[in-house]
């Protein structure tokens, strides 16, 4: 099995992985019925597809002539590995200047910073019981 490459994802390629991860698996056309409108042509999923095969992030089951579609990355995976990148492209791998950004550069309300910081303290509380 392909490793995946966890560069970004286009917004395509993530709005089947959306519809992938969501359904655990699908035909290329139960992803188009599950896109907005203006829908793209069925080709257009289908290429799609087969672009996230050839990057590591979709296997496929074969029917006869009919492929069934599955994600081989999870969404956590691919989040996880994603904000690393943020992380480090923009933020130079230094975790506290991202929250920062957030808490400050993005009007964080007095709400949303509570909730942030029972995070942390869940967090301190978890290593502490695991160390």
């Amino acid at each position: 099995m392909k490793k995946p490459d966890y560069r970004e994802l286009t917004p395509a390629e993530l709005q089947v992985m959306q519809i992938l991860w969501t359904k655990k698996k699908a035909l290329a056309r139960d992803v188009l019925n599950e896109m907005d409108e203006p829908k793209p042509a069925y080709n257009t999923v289908s290429t799609v597809i087969r672009v996230l095969e050839k990057k590591g992030f979709v296997g496929h089951k074969a029917y006869g002539t009919t492929y069934e579609y599955y994600p081989l990355v999870k969404k956590k995976e691919y989040t996880s590995n994603f904000m690393q990148n943020v992380m480090h492209n923009f933020f130079g791998g230094n975790r506290l200047a991202l929250l920062s950004y957030f808490a400050g550069e993005e009007d964080m309300t007095v709400e949303e910073l509570e909730e942030l910081n029972a995070l942390v303290r869940k967090v301190e509380e978890r290593k502490k019981q695991e160390g």
